[in-house]
């Protein structure tokens, strides 16, 4: 038996003892890759929402309150559907301090013959929009024509396909990188195509509550402010009576959402943490006490010329394993239960939440193995340093 391969072989032989490390590993592992996942997806998916929105207000009907928040607009994606004449949109592209306007128009729509859920539906006027276009057109280089869509990521409709929404057929023209809110389940289309569409959904009987043609309302405009002017603007733009709106001042949203993000990551930064601790207390407890049962063990690898530097890098070489065995099953769980369910993980949370990319997972899981790998052999040399500075005749005759 060599020395290299004694601490596979030792561990082997105790398959309790191992697996109880083991398992105390695997919880680390699993703990802190998936607080640390949580942290970082929230952080992802309000960088993304705030990158698409891209406004710094957002006016829309004071009823759009019986529908929805309307704060769920930035937080979200979530549209609903709610209505006011165009002739806002002029009023406030004329206000000063407005740098660029855009209206958008909103329609919730039945069960698509391509999804498994109701998906929105969001026109969008392609000569003035600041806030689409540009995430659009990371995948559509072209116009989008009419009855022309563009699929979120989670709308089961891959690029040509056609979908039906009030019975209309649409081309599905693109199909958009994942954002982490619920503008993944919708649909973009032109102002043309969503006049097509809110006629046909009022002939099947949608109530939409809109008077006269279609083409002439909007849900919400979208503002982007000279610098400075935001906050005198959204002041103005409450003072209009002609129709009561609701503005949406994102910087403040973004803001509360952030102190929220921020005591949310406290939170599990102070319970990964505190996990870490216990595990370590909890690794180095069990170290300890197998280290008195494997006493006469150690004494004779002593007797037999094992030196005491010898000791210790044997029981590192254990930790080592049990530590990189228990954090690779760890993250494997880590995966299984965040991967599936961050959709669950969203709508619980109520907030933007956009997981790691490819690389950056892999990063993540790479990070938190050598974290764990680092906490075993920690404790190991613990209980070694102690074992290695007993006396080995003692050791021997009391095992006699």
């Amino acid at each position: 038996m060599t020395p290299r391969k004694l601490p596979l072989r030792n561990l082997l032989r105790h398959p309790g003892r191992t697996a109880s490390l083991t398992v105390l590993v695997a919880f680390l592992a699993l703990s802190l890759f998936g607080g640390s996942a949580i942290v970082i997806s929230l952080n992802r998916g309000l960088h993304s929402l705030e990158n698409r929105l891209g406004a710094d207000l957002i006016v829309v009907p004071a009823t759009s309150r019986g529908k929805i928040d309307p704060e769920k607009i930035y937080l979200q994606g979530t549209t609903g559907y709610y209505y006011m004449n165009a002739s806002k949109l002029d009023e406030i592209r004329a206000m000063k301090g407005v740098a660029q306007a855009s209206g958008q128009v909103f329609l919730a729509s039945l069960r698509a013959d391509c999804c498994s859920m109701p998906i929105q539906v969001i026109g969008f006027d392609q000569a003035t929009d600041f806030t689409i276009r540009p995430w659009i057109g990371e995948q559509l280089k072209t116009e989008l024509g009419k009855m022309e869509v563009v699929a979120g990521s989670r709308v089961s409709a891959g690029v040509n396909e056609t979908i039906r929404i009030y019975g209309q057929p649409c081309l599905v023209a693109a199909r958009l990188d994942e954002s982490g809110t619920g503008l993944d389940t919708a649909v973009y289309c032109t102002m043309e195509t969503m006049a097509e569409l809110l006629s046909a959904a009022r002939e099947m009987n949608h109530e939409l509550k809109i008077d006269g043609d279609p083409s002439g309302v909007v849900s919400a405009v979208y503002v982007k402010a000279v610098p400075g002017e935001a906050d005198r603007l959204a002041g103005e733009i409450r003072q209009t009576r002609s129709p009561r709106v609701t503005v949406i001042q994102t910087r403040t949203v973004t803001s509360d959402v952030e102190r929220s993000l921020g005591g949310v990551a406290h939170t599990i930064s102070v319970l990964i943490v505190c996990v870490w601790l216990l595990d370590l207390v909890l690794l180095t407890a069990a170290f300890l006490l197998l280290g008195g049962e494997r006493r006469r063990e150690f004494a004779v690898l002593r007797l037999l010329g094992l030196s005491r530097r010898g000791l210790a890098g044997l029981a590192l070489r254990e930790a080592a394993l049990v530590s990189l065995f228990g954090g690779m099953n760890g993250i494997f769980l880590g995966l299984l239960t965040f991967l599936p369910f961050t959709g669950l993980i969203e709508q619980t949370l109520g907030l933007p939440f956009l997981r790691p990319d490819l690389p950056a997972m892999l990063a993540l899981c790479a990070a938190s193995l050598a974290a764990v790998c680092a906490v075993g052999p920690t404790a190991a040399l613990l209980s070694a340093r102690k074992l290695s500075r007993a006396d080995i005749g003692t050791i021997v005759r009391e095992g006699a």
